[in-house]
């Protein structure tokens, strides 16, 4: 979990001393930190944030054009597909310039008068968020920015009808004014905040997208998309059994999690050895994920190892571990009983005991003897590579996390090697 949101105090605090301020008119006036930070309809000479690096100076005040884009407030050639790719691909390629585009967002989604504008501002710090997190120095800040807006919708659409009304004061008739709109032309700014938040938390551990391959359009298209519609990824097991029920109605378990475990097996992943041990190549994970979450599995699939990487990473980004926090405790007391340890999982909400059955069970196939010999993953290597995705230890000490982690494994050996799965068979 990230640490609370840091006070306005403590942002105007660290905005004096970061940003890059900026000046104004022939006398070179200083701009002030709130219009710094105020959404601007022109372009920007040089970075938010101070750097002595001559590429994120002149990449920044590109990308600066990019963000205005995105949000509709400056003409492009570009669809805004492709202005969100060019703009995360720069920013996951260079990471000095990842903090530049938060902080260009906080500035354009700040007392902006066009809804839509705001909207789509907010929009491209949602997709932001799916590919690189903030640095930690900046991180408090920018949860601070969206934790503010969790629950601000009247707030904002009082605050764009006072700016309105103040700038149609000052304009005269005859200029062209900008488009006003106070209206909801969409989801309401809370949405995007609170799926930014969660997002944030996410990736700040996670550090968003890995491998060598850049962002692709359909990866923009899906981080969008995952605003409105959760992802399979990251999501509860309550989640995912609601949004499968229009599709597999009689489904017990979730289809990501069968399908996955079936392509392990299909592949032939009981007799590749090192399944689980060694990793599939994370670009090629990366675009199975992308299938998954579209509810498909593409039929040229040939290497194990790629399912089996995004099973074990399906298990380790549910927002809750397969066995709850509340039950963590009683695992590591009784990594030693095998009665006792099996008990456990007798105690489990209903769907997390049957999606913890169906792992033991798959896994019971890979330590069957006849298959340990071709793979060399024999119990205790299937429940050191496998606990860390049923159990998540909380405490800081790494102390406790490494004597856990022992308790850990000896507990999930307990269950593969006694508790009775056979009536999963046939069960999905």
């Amino acid at each position: 979990t990230l640490r609370k949101p840091i006070s306005q105090s403590s942002m105007a605090d660290w905005a004096s001393k970061n940003l890059n301020m900026h000046t104004q008119g022939i006398f070179r006036r200083r701009i002030s930190i709130s219009n710094m930070l105020s959404w601007n309809g022109g372009s920007i000479k040089k970075p938010m944030l101070i750097t002595s690096n001559r590429t994120i100076k002149k990449e920044a005040c590109e990308m600066f054009k990019l963000v205005q884009s995105y949000m509709g407030d400056r003409q492009s050639r570009m669809d805004r597909n492709h202005v969100a790719l060019v703009t995360v691909t720069k920013c996951w390629s260079m990471q000095g310039l990842r903090d530049e585009l938060y902080i260009q967002l906080i500035r354009q989604t700040t007392d902006n008068t066009c809804y839509q504008s705001l909207a789509w501002g907010w929009e491209l710090m949602a997709i932001s968020l799916a590919f690189f997190s903030p640095s930690p120095k900046f991180q408090s800040y920018l949860e601070g920015y969206i934790y503010r807006h969790l629950d601000s919708d009247e707030n904002i659409a009082q605050r764009i009808k006072e700016l309105a009304d103040l700038k149609n004061k000052k304009i005269t008739k005859s200029r062209k004014k900008r488009k006003q709109n106070t209206e909801d032309e969409g989801l309401p700014i809370s949405t995007y905040a609170k799926y930014c938040y969660r997002k944030l938390q996410k990736v700040a551990v996670t550090g968003g997208k890995k491998g060598l391959r850049k962002p692709t359009v359909e990866e923009i298209t899906h981080a969008r998309n995952a605003i409105v519609t959760p992802s399979l990824f990251g999501s509860s097991l309550e989640e995912i059994m609601l949004r499968q029920q229009d599709m597999y109605p009689g489904n017990k378990l979730p289809w990501v999690q069968t399908q996955l475990s079936q392509q392990v097996l299909a592949l032939g992943g009981e007799q590749t050895e090192g399944i689980f041990r060694i990793p599939g190549d994370i670009d090629e994970v990366n675009a199975l994920k992308l299938q998954v979450d579209q509810w498909r599995i593409p039929s040229s699939l040939s290497d194990p190892n790629i399912p089996a990487s995004l099973l074990k990473l399906w298990y380790r980004e549910l927002e809750e571990p397969v066995i709850p926090q509340q039950f963590y405790k009683e695992c590591i007391s009784n990594y030693e009983n095998p009665d006792a340890a099996v008990a456990v999982v007798q105690l489990l909400p209903e769907l997390n005991r049957l999606v913890l059955c169906y792992l033991i069970h798959f896994l019971q196939i890979f330590a069957q003897p006849s298959n340990v010999g071709r793979t060399k993953m024999d119990v205790n290597n299937l429940a050191m590579v496998m606990a860390p995705n049923c159990l998540r230890c909380q405490s800081d000490d790494p102390r406790v996390i490494f004597e856990n982690t022992r308790k850990e494994m000896s507990f999930l050996r307990m269950l593969i090697v006694h508790l009775d799965t056979s009536f999963i068979k046939g069960l999905v």
